[in-house]
């Protein structure tokens, strides 16, 4: 929002989330990702773990009032034109988080973080009420993966038929849009992979190519949620900036970098892969 003189701000967006030793997740992701659109990041760190893309080996979730007097000292400095949140933990930060974006003026996406890649659970079983009932009707987008869509919806996902009543029924109950992404789809779809978006009454698949044997998946859904959050800080509109983060994976997929004997790792590719996404309309 721009003051009295009108002043034009430059772009800020907020990530809330835990931090990622490795870099490949969490607020290191976000943050990359957030710079990589040019806008400028701002973070409230809701955990410390120890891990890389093979395994987690420790968390430690910073007690609900730290959380909550970042994101206060974030808002009373900082014109956020958008923010999202990963990693949340327990149900003393969900409700921090909630009680202080309550009333937001801005698109909030949230990216309902509840197992790594690995394995590792980071959330407690004992919040995910209190993540359906406190916080995900304050999002603009939620951003599930099948397993935190069935956990969310209790449906069993195995088709695409399946994602899509999962992603219309998490809009419907939460009066938000939803996208429900395939990766952990036993079989893609023409050598494509293809999320479910639910907005609006209506229901769109949102294509990609697959790339075959990429090892560096570490960190696809935080760096997703925080390209969708970026390009809709940037004033995009939600189908350009769907293409935007979809488009954005990709090309960090397809220009991942290796980090050492064992690990590669996405990162902000240099070359535009826009022209491979397509979004199209599944329910006329």
């Amino acid at each position: 929002m721009n003051n009295e003189n009108d002043i034009e701000y430059y772009p800020s967006a907020l990530t809330i989330a835990g931090s990622d030793s490795s870099g490949g997740a969490g607020i290191q992701a976000d943050l990359r990702t957030f710079a990589a659109f040019g806008v400028y990041g701002c973070s409230a760190i809701t955990a410390v773990t120890a891990q890389n893309p093979l395994t987690v080996t420790r968390v430690d979730a910073l007690p609900g009032e730290s959380v909550a007097a970042q994101i206060q000292a974030v808002a009373d400095a900082v014109e956020i034109r958008a923010a999202k949140t990963g990693m949340l933990c327990n149900t003393e930060i969900i409700n921090a988080v909630a009680k202080n974006l309550e009333g937001i003026n801005f698109p909030l996406i949230i990216d309902p973080v509840m197992v790594a890649t690995s394995g590792a659970e980071l959330l407690a079983a004992d919040a995910i009420d209190s993540l359906k009932n406190n916080l995900l009707q304050l999002a603009t987008w939620i951003t599930p993966n099948i397993p935190e869509a069935e956990i969310l919806t209790g449906i069993k996902i195995t088709t695409q038929a399946d994602m899509a009543e999962a992603a219309t029924l998490c809009a419907s109950k939460w009066n938000c849009s939803c996208i429900v992404k395939a990766g952990h789809l036993e079989e893609q779809q023409n050598g494509m992979a293809a999320d479910i978006v639910a907005t609006n009454g209506n229901i769109y698949l949102l294509s990609a190519p697959l790339i075959e044997d990429c090892h560096a998946t570490h960190g696809t859904g935080c760096t997703l949620s925080a390209a969708l959050t970026a390009a809709l800080a940037l004033g995009f509109h939600w189908k350009k900036a769907l293409k935007m983060a979809k488009s954005f994976v990709l090309g960090s997929l397809a220009e991942a970098v290796p980090l050492s004997s064992t690990v590669e790792a996405m990162y902000p590719p240099g070359d535009s892969y826009l022209e491979k996404v397509t979004l199209k309309t599944i329910n006329d």
